[in-house]
């Protein structure tokens, strides 16, 4: 085990996160507890924590793929796992920060689009690494249901 190739993969992670809750903090007081929500909205003390879980998941699971030496789907994977950290940023920008209902709707789309291939390149690879992944497949197909209500329950916005 390397310990600190698994540090530096989780704190990537935890770092892409700390990026998005810039724009996500200065929203949430204002522009986001104003919108209209569905009753399966989750109260907000649980989104940091769920975050924390799922970018430790996800630092695991590229420090394991990153410790196979041999397989055709490791830069793939890599590649794939790259675009879904950035689309997972980017969705945090785009949602919160411009306070766009629709273009996050889009982006986090698009994220789960390339969880999805990343979790698949990641089986190739490692069965536990892509294990490790469907908690954050869940969690982002409830966050695009949460997006698309949001928008419903929201038109003007």
């Amino acid at each position: 085990m390397d310990l600190i190739l698994l540090l530096a993969c989780i704190l990537v992670c935890e770092g892409a996160g700390a990026i998005g809750s810039v724009a996500t903090k200065r929203s949430i007081p204002n522009w986001y507890q104003g919108l209209k929500k569905p009753r399966f909205n989750p109260p907000n003390r649980l989104f940091a924590p769920a975050w924390t879980i799922l970018y430790l998941l996800m630092g695991t699971a590229l420090y394991l793929v990153l410790l196979i030496q041999d397989s055709p789907w490791k830069l793939i994977s890599i590649g794939l796992f790259s675009i879904q950290l950035a689309l997972n940023v980017l969705w945090s920008l785009i949602f919160f920060g411009r306070k766009s209902l629709k273009g996050g709707l889009i982006m986090i789309m698009m994220l789960l689009v390339t969880i999805s291939l990343t979790l698949i390149s990641f089986l190739q690879i490692s069965e536990l690494a892509a294990i490790l992944l469907i908690p954050y497949l869940i969690w982002t197909g409830f966050a695009t249901l949460l997006n698309y209500s949001l928008i419903k329950l929201n038109p003007n916005k």
